[in-house]
């Protein structure tokens, strides 16, 4: 019984090959902005809320693009699993477009409405006269992000369909080089060292922003430049066409996929705002776990993107019960990962808030938050390798209902009942909501052994 869970070498090489650069990104990416976080909290708390509910609503704008680009990517994974460059290439510029637009939404709801959204977790209990200055930074910060949009989302467009193809080492050396850049402007552009202005949060904001265009100038320039090895970008960018039927398959397959992670990363950003109700204390202590947590994640965070082309791959091959035998394997090993991580994890919250300068009881309250989330860090490793799994298919209503239903009819629900009506501590009320993913989880482990989400896609389309 235990085997079945169990891979050979070449089963978990394949594995590390295409998650470790993946991983190494990721990593990296968000180590730098674990850095900004503490430079910006060296700075102050103040600062450091206002631009942390600022990246929590850039976070949903940045899953609903990731939303987009997975719709269109389940179909570039298994028209690479075909040896079908043209439909790749379809898939790419499918992904340029509909990002594009994207971009234009989201610049248009921050630039009116971002000071009325970041007010919304201003609200809970504090210094009125902190809230408003928190507010200012916020939005100050919020507008020059906004500059890096669309270099970003063209960038994922690049690196989503190199990872679909098993070339994600290019992705992964244009993030360590923005995240050089990035990290080299921060410490010249927040504190005003070598004659630089000291820009505090906004230098924070300009020096990821040229980050964001150094990263698509790399990745888009050695992309063209290798035409022979990365046959989909030849006549990429002679024209905008996509086949009808394939648009149609992709907006019925795909599109959904773009509204499940905007309304998950919705309801994330909800629970935040739950959690804000308990005062700015709350939110700073969150932001740093947040933030951490991130970093810690990126294991088994990237694992789950790798099941998703791995198996999408193989159902574009038309191996149905390998892919069925792999996701088990996989999962089992996604969840081994979680266990270690969570115990490192679990270990250094004890040290990490002390590097913030901030006061010794948010630095308390975020080592416990930390603890709440390292224990249920498997319980997010097995939702998030079922959900992959079950995406591979294109199983978009299921998908749909698994995550982002699961999160707006269960754990929102239930934060905004004990965060309002209740007098439970912070710590009891996160403690709650985590847990919650264990029926998550049970659903997952039921719909992944029924194996319904076994389908090939491109036989349809």
């Amino acid at each position: 019984m235990i085997k079945q869970f169990i891979g050979t070498k070449d089963f978990y090489k394949r594995i590390i090959a295409l998650t470790l650069p993946i991983m190494i990104q990721n990593l990296i990416t968000n180590f730098v902005n674990m850095l900004d976080n503490v430079m910006i909290g060296k700075v102050g708390t103040i600062e450091m809320v206002g631009v942390a509910i600022s990246n929590q609503l850039i976070f949903v704008f940045n899953l609903c693009l990731f939303g987009a680009i997975s719709g269109a990517g389940i179909f570039g994974a298994q028209f690479y699993g075909n040896k079908d460059n043209e439909g790749v290439r379809h898939t790419f510029r499918f992904k340029l477009m509909i990002c594009t637009v994207i971009t234009a939404i989201g610049c248009l709801i921050f630039f009116f409405g971002g000071k009325m959204l970041i007010g919304a977790y201003l609200m809970g209990e504090g210094d009125v006269s902190d809230a408003s200055a928190s507010l200012n930074f916020g939005y100050s910060y919020l507008l020059i992000m906004m500059i890096g949009f669309l270099p970003y989302a063209v960038t994922q467009c690049f690196s989503s369909t190199l990872r679909e193809i098993e070339k994600p080492v290019l992705p992964m050396v244009a993030g360590i080089i923005a995240v050089a850049v990035n990290l080299i402007l921060n410490y010249i552009l927040i504190f005003g060292h070598f004659g630089a202005p000291k820009m505090g949060v906004n230098g924070a904001a300009v020096a990821t922003v040229i980050s964001r265009f150094a990263e698509l100038l790399i990745v888009s320039v050695w992309t063209v430049a290798h035409k022979k090895s990365i046959p989909f970008i030849v006549g990429a960018f002679r024209s905008l066409y996509v086949p009808k039927t394939l648009v149609k398959q992709i907006t019925l397959k795909g599109m959904p996929l773009m509204l499940n992670e905007t309304m998950w990363s919705a309801g994330m950003a909800m629970l935040n705002q739950c959690y804000s109700v308990r005062g700015l204390e709350v939110v700073a202590a969150n932001n740093i776990t947040q933030t951490f947590w991130n970093v810690f994640a990126v294991g088994f965070m990237s694992l789950g993107v790798a099941i998703g082309i791995i198996i999408g791959q193989m159902l574009g091959a038309g191996e149905a019960e390998n892919a069925k035998d792999s996701s088990k394997k996989l999962i089992a090993f996604s969840v081994t990962v979680s266990v270690v991580i969570a115990i490192v994890f679990s270990v250094c919250a004890r040290f990490i808030p002390l590097i913030y300068n901030t006061t010794p009881s948010v630095q308390l309250l975020a080592t416990k938050l930390m603890i709440i989330m390292a224990v249920a860090m498997p319980l997010d490793a097995f939702a998030n390798a079922s959900y992959f799994t079950i995406r591979s298919g294109g199983k978009v209503l299921v998908t749909f209902l698994f995550d982002s239903v699961f999160v707006w009819c269960v754990s929102v629900p239930a934060a905004l009942i004990l965060s309002r009506y209740t007098g439970l501590s912070i710590l009891a009320l996160f403690a709650i909501v985590q847990s919650l993913n264990a029926i998550k989880c049970i659903i997952g482990f039921i719909l992944v052994k029924k194996g319904t989400w076994i389908r090939n896609l491109i036989s349809q389309s």
